[in-house]
């Protein structure tokens, strides 16, 4: 169509060029969605493994993990992770693939940016979680951020910034039995699930992102 006007209003040439342009612009577009698109699903699927993981690594070697529960105010938590080696809140973030995910100086970078605002929010959830579950247990918890990184480029993993542990699924799974923060029998577990059952409300899915 654009070929068609165009060659009428001025002349065939001008309409040829006109079609590659406007074609070109509208490949672009879907590329863009589809681009956005990818990096959801990636995340989603990453979310399914890292529940996966977690059922056949964790919950069958004397874990309880929750799944999609909210922290008031604070946004939702992917898992959380109690164990006899302490408390974690796992959240799972998906990056394309090529994505350089590193850090300096302790601090996070990808494509050699910092992410301030991320570590920020993730670090106030467990600090919340670890507040709202101390309270309802009625005993201290503490609560420590770790990140399932799904695509992207790491530098080496799992590797700690800002105060977060970042790793692959079943890397991070691993580091988190190793490294234990606590020393919790099976009973203290079983109690302090109970008071983040009750502490955090269950959450929602996620949803795909619309087209701009």
């Amino acid at each position: 169509m654009t070929l068609l006007v165009c060659g009428l209003l001025v002349n065939a040439i001008f309409g040829i060029v006109m079609a590659v342009l406007v074609a070109s612009a509208d490949a672009f577009v879907h590329w863009r969605v589809y681009h956005a698109s990818s990096v959801w699903r990636r995340g989603l699927r990453g979310t399914e493994r890292m529940n996966r993981w977690s059922r056949l690594m964790l919950e069958r070697r004397g874990h309880q993990v929750l799944y999609e529960r909210v922290v008031p105010g604070h946004g939702s938590a992917d898992e959380l992770v109690v164990g006899p080696g302490g408390v974690w809140l796992v959240h799972n973030e998906a990056w394309r693939p090529d994505a350089e995910i590193s850090h300096h100086g302790g601090r996070l970078f990808i494509d050699g940016r910092t992410q301030s605002k991320l570590v920020g929010e993730l670090t106030a959830r467990a600090d919340a979680a670890a507040e709202l579950i101390s309270r309802v247990a009625e005993v201290p918890v503490k609560v420590r951020p770790v990140l399932a990184v799904h695509g992207g480029k790491l530098v080496r993993a799992p590797f700690a910034a800002d105060g977060i542990v970042f790793a692959p699924p079943l890397r991070l799974i691993r580091w988190m039995k190793r490294n234990p923060s606590a020393d919790y029998s099976p009973d203290e577990v079983e109690a302090i699930a109970r008071a983040a059952v009750r502490a955090l409300p269950i959450g929602g899915r996620l949803t795909p992102p619309t087209a701009a």
